[in-house]
């Protein structure tokens, strides 16, 4: 049922009474790799969700979870563009991941490779409020120091070179718990 082509999501519990969810998540993506799939888990281990990722899920969710969460996570998934799609919009901004481009209201934008990569992943989960550590593991990797600041440095050059077209960048700061790119 996963691989036909009229579903857009999978909620797929990595549990499962005759074979494994991972081995299911593995057929599904040689047949279909941009499908959105999120795992439940009743394990919270993280090698159990890093395992689970890197094996091609989208998300993790771990049980016992909140209904209205899994329901939001739903939504944000479907509202991200096609996987292979080379192009995002949202909050008046236009970005072309293959030419590497960027326009805010018709104006072009200069970005650095960070700058760019950040907001990518910003219109990724636009008006998902996105934490500094899933950030700075997005978009800088794990090497990276978890005390460091790097991310808030980045998201204000980013609001400024946003803000150049003449309004206000789109980004905002949630109070004690991250970023989000607001539409």
């Amino acid at each position: 049922m996963a691989l036909d082509d009229g579903v857009d999501l999978i909620v797929l519990d990595r549990m499962l009474p005759k074979r494994d969810g991972l081995d299911v998540l593995d057929s599904i993506r040689a047949t279909r790799p941009g499908l959105p799939v999120i795992m439940l888990t009743a394990s919270g281990e993280i090698e159990e969700r890093v395992a689970g990722l890197d094996r091609g899920t989208t998300d993790y969710l771990t049980k016992p979870f909140a209904f209205d969460e899994l329901a939001a996570r739903v939504r944000a998934h479907l509202r991200l563009p096609e996987a292979g799609s080379t192009k995002l919009e949202a909050a008046g901004i236009k970005l072309d991941l293959v030419a590497r481009e960027v326009e805010r209201d018709g104006v072009a934008i200069s970005l650095s490779v960070r700058e760019f990569d950040l907001l990518v992943y910003l219109m990724r989960h636009a008006r998902q409020v996105c934490s500094r550590e899933q950030i700075l593991g997005s978009v800088w990797g794990y090497e990276h120091d978890p005390a460091t600041n790097i991310v808030q440095v980045y998201v204000g050059y980013l609001r400024r070179r946003l803000a150049d077209s003449g309004s206000p960048a789109p980004i905002e700061t949630v109070r004690s718990a991250g970023y989000r790119l607001a539409i």
